[in-house]
């Protein structure tokens, strides 16, 4: 089997950008922001500490969530100092949709997603040196905080009427199920978010999505009444795949950063799959890759596309990125042998158990015929269509070819599974129940 080249880029800034505010605007992170000049030359000056903020709505972050992530991850390559904010209260309330109200989760689900959304943000920042990364949990300043003191102290600097100009909540207002004064509230308790943590860490600048754009400057101008202060905000865009569709959805389901909600392979299958026409800039947002490397690979999609040089990188670095270059080198070897390019029997158990999830499968008892077993994966319609598949030569158990009609299956595959392959890239799982 060969061995894959699993040399991934270094985590450090481009050095040659003069500044971190270029290299964001040059990979597109940029969307909407406060004063750009006024960014820039915050971004290149003394160290400033910056947050961003995550609600617990899940049991784990997605790719959407791993943008501000990495985002967070090259502001502090440049030297600033990162809080990341994990949202015990917010997550209480959740941001307003656009098409409907939120569930309301219970107080014990939340606090076990908090711990959860913690452990995946502290992944991605460095604990150490001068400009060491701090975690944070709003519901530590929200929960003391009465209604009346915070109606006093925070909800009289609000205006109800640029409240409702907020996109979210026009939305909102605008449709039949209409808003409560919950999740209405949101863009307070954001906000004051953001006052929080200036007072307490001398914060000046939120990063968060486009989509956030409302709240992130519902902080910055709190700042500016109650303390007549000047702070930053930066929107990233939201990304989405050049055909218009949503990005970060497989088949209807969110890839997770979370390796029990979005296994290693599935996830390096979806890299895998993306389009000529939106790998470069996925490289520029998703991979620390330099921009001469990410040039000559959009020459390689140019010159030779066949190839799909370009997201073989990207799967690497990303999937490296979320959950190590161990699971990744048994991903890319499970991705190889099943395709006809290694020896199954050495792969990893879980990782080729996990990889067959994703096929067709089917689960039979030890000694099934595999023409029964053709049918009941689906990669045939019937037992005379297997039959001919077998007689033909196209069907391959366990990476060797069936000439007999009476072969039967006996998952001799580590974790004791078999594979199914009827030509060259119909497969299916086996597994033996």
């Amino acid at each position: 089997m060969s061995t894959p080249d699993l040399t991934t880029a270094p985590q450090a800034i481009d050095p040659t950008f003069e500044n971190v505010w270029d290299e964001l605007v040059w990979r597109g992170l940029v969307h909407v922001s406060t004063d750009q000049e006024a960014l820039r030359a915050l971004l290149a000056g003394d160290p400033i500490t910056y947050y961003c903020g995550f609600d617990p709505t899940a049991a784990s972050l997605h790719l959407g969530n791993l943008v501000q992530l990495l985002t967070l991850r090259r502001i502090q390559l440049a030297g600033h100092k990162p809080l990341g904010l994990v949202g015990g209260s917010t997550g209480l309330i959740g941001d307003p949709r656009p098409t409907a109200e939120r569930t309301l989760n219970t107080r014990e689900t939340v606090e076990d997603w908090v711990g959860r959304l913690r452990a995946q943000v502290e992944r991605y920042l460095s604990f150490e040196g001068e400009n060491a990364a701090r975690i944070v949990n709003n519901l530590d300043w929200t929960a003391p905080l009465s209604a009346i003191d915070f109606l006093r102290e925070i909800g009289k600097y609000f205006r109800v009427g640029t409240m409702l100009k907020k996109d979210a909540v026009a939305a909102r207002l605008n449709s039949d199920e209409g808003i409560s004064y919950t999740e209405f509230s949101y863009q307070i308790l954001q906000g004051m978010d953001f006052l929080e943590l200036y007072r307490q860490y001398d914060c000046v600048l939120q990063t968060g999505g486009s989509d956030q754009w409302g709240n992130l400057t519902s902080g910055t101008e709190l700042i500016r009444r109650a303390e007549g202060a000047s702070v930053h905000a930066i929107g990233t865009p939201l990304i989405t795949n050049s055909d218009g569709t949503k990005f970060g959805k497989s088949e209807g389901n969110a890839i997770w950063l979370d390796a029990d909600m979005c296994s290693p392979y599935r996830m390096y299958q979806f890299w895998l799959s993306t389009a000529d026409s939106d790998v470069i800039e996925r490289l520029k947002v998703f991979t620390f890759l330099t921009r001469s490397e990410i040039e000559q690979y959009a020459e390689l999609v140019a010159a030779e596309p066949f190839r799909r040089a370009a997201q073989k990188r990207l799967a690497l670095e990303v999937v490296a990125t979320v959950h190590g270059v161990e699971a990744t080198a048994a991903v890319i070897a499970a991705s190889e042998a099943l395709f006809g390019q290694g020896d199954l029997t050495t792969l990893d158990a879980e990782t080729l158990r996990t990889a067959l999830e994703e096929l067709p499968n089917a689960t039979v008892g030890a000694g099934t015929p595999v023409v029964e077993a053709l049918v009941s994966t689906g990669l045939v319609s019937s037992l005379s269509e297997a039959r001919r598949a077998i007689t033909q030569g196209g069907v391959t158990l366990d990476g060797e070819r069936v000439d007999d009609e009476t072969a039967t299956v006996h998952g001799t595959l580590p974790g004791g599974v078999s594979v199914l392959r009827r030509g060259k890239k119909t497969l299916a799982g086996l597994f033996i129940g």
